[in-house]
């Protein structure tokens, strides 16, 4: 019989669009992969495009009620005795955090990935500071631990969240360099921008769309897109009524959500993400793997996905006239001078961002450990 190997997140979006490749290497070396995340528009994707097993996991991501949690925790404790999987890959703090303690108390071998620190470090409260207590104690029981940025490394290990746990540095969840091909700017229409992500405050949505309306207010030739799913379970999402007006008010165009990225980064010329912190933001890299310049703000994970000035530039966190503004001297460059600096982002990307990289990460870790339990035996 094969064996089981999980990989656990708060969205089935996710692991479709950030660990589809991974999925694919496990499923090649004769592993039953298992998906286990709360059911959205991408659970079926994961089960008729990837060919794994889908569990939805009965969770809300801004919930913090006591009974839904220990509802989820019961769920999740359930399912893992009824697989008895032989490796857990969790993703997103929540199942960190419900899957790595769930994996201890089961004595299941698990790694956990910090993707970026999230609303339990962005913001502060005392159920908050409790969360990062937890996560430390979690984090120094895992069998190993992947980051996609230095400076969140630098935060966990200061902060003693790590104990001697393994550790490997990734260049975020990699990119696909062939699926991600070069493609020339767009030659005609005005300068077009656009923000891919899901939509949520700590995304930076609201100062996207501040940004938009200054641009239409001041008379800037510019297009702006806006591309992601809504209805996202977090306590920042942008709701629709929002969306609708930005929409209404023509300050921006609402593409909704998709599967595929690449036909609205072809026809953009400028990515951007005012985020407030990421580990390595995926949208950045797919589009610099097209050809396209990002303006990112300049935190963490963001200003590691950008060289500022040679294959983007940074704008100030939570500020919308400085998004502005950086979005109004682009408009002001020449297209040639757009493409040189998309061009320097493709080749940073195949120099350094290859998903070929994490992927490898990933199976060395399962291999690894399923090297030293056989010769335990």
């Amino acid at each position: 019989m094969m064996q089981a190997v999980f990989l656990t997140s708060n969205t089935s979006w996710y692991l479709y669009n950030f660990r589809k490749s991974t999925i694919r290497a496990l499923r090649d070396q004769g592993y039953r992969v298992v998906c286990m995340s709360p059911q959205d528009d991408f659970s079926f994707q994961l089960v008729n495009d990837l060919g794994v097993e889908y569990i939805a996991l009965p969770m809300e991501g801004k919930s913090t009620g006591l009974m839904q949690e220990l509802r989820s925790m019961l769920f999740i404790w359930q399912t893992f005795r009824r697989y008895k999987p032989v490796f857990v890959f969790n993703f997103t703090i929540k199942l960190n955090l419900y899957g790595g303690l769930l994996c201890k108390l089961l004595r299941i071998p698990f790694a956990n990935n910090i993707s970026g620190l999230g609303t339990a470090f962005i913001h502060d409260s005392w159920l908050f500071r409790r969360v990062r207590q937890v996560y430390g104690w979690i984090n120094s029981r895992a069998n190993h631990l992947f980051f996609q940025n230095e400076e969140d490394l630098v935060v966990f290990r200061e902060a003693g969240l790590l104990g001697n746990t393994p550790v490997t540095l990734l260049p975020g969840s990699g990119v696909d360099l062939y699926g991600f091909a070069y493609q020339s700017l767009p030659e005609d229409g005005v300068l077009t921008f656009v923000m891919i992500g899901r939509l949520i405050g700590d995304k930076g949505v609201r100062e996207y769309a501040g940004a938009c309306r200054i641009l239409k207010n001041n008379g800037v030739p510019a297009r702006c897109l806006l591309v992601g799913p809504l209805g996202i379970s977090n306590h920042s999402a942008v709701s629709k009524e929002e969306v609708d007006n930005w929409h209404a008010e023509g300050i921006l165009e609402y593409r909704g959500a998709t599967n595929d990225v690449r036909p609205v980064i072809s026809e953009s010329h400028v990515l951007v993400l005012p985020s407030y912190r990421e580990g390595m933001p995926r949208t950045v890299l797919e589009a610099a793997a097209m050809g396209r310049p990002a303006i990112v703000t300049d935190v963490p994970g963001c200003r590691q996905a950008v060289e500022s000035g040679k294959t983007g530039w940074f704008c100030e966190v939570r500020n919308e006239a400085s998004l502005a503004e950086q979005m109004r001297k682009i408009t002001m460059m020449s297209r040639k001078e757009v493409s040189y600096v998309g061009y320097a982002a493709r080749q940073r990307m195949e120099a350094h961002f290859s998903e070929r990289v994490v992927v490898k990460a990933y199976m060395d870790c399962l291999s690894g450990f399923c090297y030293r339990n056989k010769s335990a035996d």
